[in-house]
């Protein structure tokens, strides 16, 4: 019998209505994502109430975190868009390829920073600060985090071949899971075990753990249009090629958000500590917007990219419009929040006169990159469904360091904290250019052809 006859039929992805199914893809992972804003919050709030110099060592671990993350989830963007495309195209053995090197890919990724986090923790945060509590607290956090990271570098993996499949509600379950444990013993860890900053790191790990085994669970049970199988298996060097040509300016492009940070905490520690624990509580609250455009995000990419291999360009160019819409709605929502209640966002910090004397007017500025944030981030994630990763990486390079970094540099110059944060609106701008100006290009590369080919 030839293989496609044993194949099921169609994918819901090239046969529901684009709104339906890009709402019935993402929301799941954008209500999933919401509650992962929302443990990263009060991680933070338990914290802050130890002191202010424990939320300056959560703070200034962030970009060690967020490296993690930008790895773990580079690469299952680049699983995730071969193996949509690979089921568009109906080559489901080289989609199951695609799922068991992932897993080992994640596996990979794990054992390197656990290493790393291992031997140069400490270092990473006297290059940042001589106080004592900040490096010893600091130090300890993210020994933790590393060492104990196969949690989230399985989770992650796992629950991109639930979504690259479109079974976005077994992601969602996995990923609440993860999040209510964080949330249930972080002040148990915190403040009944005395554990201080590092029973937060305990209390993260943990929650990544528990989801990473329910995501191979129902990796495992429900999901049947990937075997995934390690009998017999060898790293394949094509399969890793094609994840990581998507996956790799994808990673770097997320990376890059680490450099930023670390680069600005030294410019804003310049000014005073209380500014980098302002940064810190801005990344957390920004979550509570951004992650529910990142869960619509991951919704769509593999609809575009199964849809791509498919050869349906009028589905792919539905999706990303639509995506667009939703994207700025939930940015305009989040600007208007961040202008009208800031003061009641920073008090759930514990945050001093003086860090309300600087937050306030940091965060209100900040946010205005907020309205164009939504279209430049949805444009970057079309580029890598269609392959083109690569324009992401520039935009994200442009952005972050060749724009952000320099003008907040620069700003700085002039002694005064307040026009530093001017430096997100002005670099977002540049993104939104970029971002127009590239997608013409990847229109007239990919979809023109294919809509020519079906007219």
């Amino acid at each position: 019998m030839e293989e496609k006859e044993m194949q099921p039929k169609e994918n819901k992805m090239g046969v529901l209505p684009i709104n339906q199914l890009l709402i019935s893809m993402s929301v799941p992972i954008m209500l999933s994502m919401l509650v992962q804003a929302l443990y990263n919050v009060v991680d933070s709030v338990f914290v802050s109430r130890v002191s202010e110099n424990a939320l300056n060592a959560v703070s200034l671990a962030f970009p060690v975190q967020n490296l993690m993350i930008a790895v773990a989830t580079g690469t299952g963007v680049g699983i995730n868009a071969l193996l949509s495309k690979s089921l568009g195209e109906k080559k489901f053995d080289r989609a199951n390829l695609t799922a068991s090197n992932g897993v080992f890919l994640g596996i990979c990724s794990y054992i390197v920073f656990a290493v790393l986090g291992a031997l140069f923790a400490r270092q990473f945060f006297l290059v940042q600060t001589n106080v004592a509590e900040i490096v010893e607290g600091g130090t300890a956090y993210i020994q933790v985090c590393t060492i104990c990271s196969f949690g989230i570098f399985i989770a992650i993996t796992v629950e991109r071949l639930l979504q690259a499949t479109g079974k976005t509600i077994y992601t969602m379950i996995t990923q609440m899971l993860g999040a209510v444990i964080n949330i249930i013993f972080d002040p148990i860890f915190i403040f009944v075990f005395d554990m201080g900053v590092v029973g937060a790191a305990w209390a993260t790990v943990l929650g990544q753990i528990a989801g990473a085994i329910l995501g191979i669970y129902f990796n495992a049970k429900k999901n049947t249009e990937i075997t995934l199988s390690f009998k017999g298996f060898r790293p394949n060097g094509y399969i890793i090629k094609r994840i990581y040509s998507v996956g790799v300016p994808s990673i770097i492009m997320a990376s890059i958000g680490s450099v930023m940070t670390f680069g600005l905490n030294k410019i804003l520690i310049g000014f005073t500590t209380t500014a980098t624990a302002v940064f810190g509580v801005y990344f957390k609250l920004q979550s509570f917007v951004f992650m529910p455009v990142f869960g619509l995000n991951n919704g769509m990419v593999p609809v575009v990219a199964y849809n791509f291999g498919a050869r349906k360009p009028d589905r792919m160019i539905k999706t990303v419009k639509l995506a667009i819409c939703y994207a700025v709605g939930i940015m305009v929502a989040g600007f208007a929040v961040f202008q009208l209640a800031t003061p009641v966002l920073l008090g759930f910090f514990d945050a001093s006169d003086y860090m309300l004397e600087i937050g306030v007017p940091a965060l209100r500025t900040i946010s205005y990159s907020f309205l164009f944030a939504g279209f430049c981030i949805v444009a970057s994630s079309s580029f890598q469904a269609l392959g083109h990763g690569v324009l992401s990486l520039i935009i994200s390079l442009v952005r972050q360091l060749f724009v952000l970094l320099p003008a907040a540099w620069l700003l700085s110059l002039s002694g005064k904290l307040e026009l530093v944060w001017w430096s997100f609106p002005i670099a977002e701008i540049f993104s939104v250019a970029l971002s127009v100006v590239f997608l013409i290009y990847a229109y007239r590369k990919e979809v023109k052809p294919m809509l020519a080919e079906t007219n």
